[in-house]
């Protein structure tokens, strides 16, 4: 199931998302006994990191029986500025004190990115007690952004990653960045239960009316691959991002 929402601005989606967040959260851990989210890089999830951790929303989850993912990492040192960890860290984990126990952060530092895939994924099989050979785990929440191209976590357009079928992490260099990256595949982004794609922003209208009302072509924009199996997909716009969308079809 698919729903756009479309708020004024930057920080209007962020109260949003970070709404959902507690929301879902609190779900999740009243029938589990845990809530798994995978975070996402980018300015406009870091306003919602913000303020998850002033009040009022700092004291209505339960911190402890949280668990954090990330949906990709750049090839990097954790503490690096270009770190997708070391921005959550900052914005996020630090200032709530996370235990590390609940921090399962991607090994960008790794010289092999493949190395780095492997790991992770091991991590996420041991995290979520499943086999590596069999369906992916699922995520409570998937948070995700939208770039200019249109890509989403590290899915960048005519990249390898976009014909996985088997592996849920892969390492690869993004042709048109020169720049090595680790990312979640299509299989393990598509069973979460719940995703929120956050875009903000003049620069993505364009793009982002062919995403939501042009022909289907992931290969060109590859945030169309995101469609979860059984889960609800949201996407939380500001007014820029959703100027070329028509009304009707923002809910």
């Amino acid at each position: 199931m698919r729903r756009i929402r479309r708020y004024p601005d930057l920080e209007a989606v962020g109260q949003a998302a970070a709404q959902d967040f507690v929301e879902l959260g609190r779900a999740a851990i009243a029938e589990r006994g845990r809530f798994c989210v995978a975070l996402s890089g980018g300015s406009t999830p870091r306003r919602m990191y913000e303020i998850l951790t002033q009040a009022p929303r700092r004291t209505q989850l339960d911190w402890d029986r949280v668990d954090f993912f990330w949906g990709d990492e750049r090839a990097v040192p954790p503490d690096d500025p270009e770190s997708n960890f070391g921005a959550a860290a900052a914005a996020l984990l630090h200032p709530l004190d996370i235990h590390q126990e609940r921090i399962h952060r991607i090994q960008g530092e790794l010289p092999d990115v493949e190395e780095a895939a492997e790991r992770y994924q091991a991590e996420l099989a041991r995290v979520f007690a499943v086999s590596t050979d069999g369906l992916p785990p699922a995520f409570d929440l998937l948070l995700l952004g939208m770039g200019p191209d249109g890509h989403t976590a590290s899915l960048f357009p005519y990249s390898q990653p976009l014909a996985e079928r088997r592996r849920w992490v892969v390492g690869h260099v993004v042709a048109r960045l020169g720049t090595p990256r680790i990312t979640l595949t299509p299989p393990i982004l598509n069973r979460a239960a719940e995703v929120r794609l956050l875009v903000t922003g003049g620069d993505k209208a364009g793009v982002l009316k062919q995403v939501l009302l042009g022909p289907h072509d992931p290969e060109r924009l590859p945030v169309q691959l995101v469609a979860p199996e059984t889960g609800r997909l949201v996407w939380l716009l500001d007014r820029a991002a959703a100027a070329e969308v028509p009304a009707a079809r923002v809910s």
